[in-house]
């Protein structure tokens, strides 16, 4: 943000604060909002909302929409607070993580692979599994752990190449594959 201008306003969890140090301190704002938990307040979401009245750009570092939380149950993700603030200010986010098809084109490249040849393992059907799919990656893994709840899989489109029971079934079956 910092060689376009602006100063990022900050609605992120803040153990990501730091990611954003080195930028400028005045300008006009960014709201950029990632997994904000606790932050996720009225006065934090209508600040953002200011903001984005006042023409900031939006950028959104995840849409997911619930995520497993410590308590063993699911929670609110950023998704829903990014779909507030895009309906509530008529400004559309730009998206920089799942399921964003920039973002999975982004890593698969960062391996030097082609992207049939890789497989994305995820207990998110939709940001995870789907996402990756739809950005062109190979295999799509569901696996049933973390988030994931009955019949997940049958809620997305692309439906998940495979669905396993865990992370270590997930590879077993990608090493197969490498066999082949």
């Amino acid at each position: 943000m910092d060689k376009n201008g602006y100063t990022p306003h900050l609605l992120v969890h803040p153990d990501l604060e730091e990611d954003f140090a080195d930028c400028l301190p005045d300008g006009p704002a960014a709201v950029v909002l990632g997994d904000a938990a606790q932050r996720f307040t009225y006065d934090s979401m209508n600040t953002a909302f200011r903001e984005l009245q006042n023409g900031a750009p939006f950028l959104a570092l995840a849409r997911n929409r619930v995520f497993h939380d410590i308590d063993g149950r699911l929670s609110l993700d950023a998704g829903p607070f990014v779909e507030a603030l895009e309906y509530a200010s008529g400004t559309k986010a730009r998206l920089f993580g799942k399921p964003s098809p920039e973002f999975f084109r982004a890593a698969v490249a960062s391996t030097g692979c082609e992207p049939a040849d890789v497989a994305m393992v995820g207990d998110d059907a939709e940001s995870d599994v789907a996402g990756a799919l739809s950005a062109g990656v190979g295999k799509g893994i569901l696996v049933r752990t973390g988030k994931y709840r009955y019949g997940d899989e049958n809620s997305v489109a692309p439906e998940p190449s495979l669905v396993v029971e865990d992370i270590r079934a997930a590879g077993c079956f990608i090493l197969k594959m490498r066999k082949r």
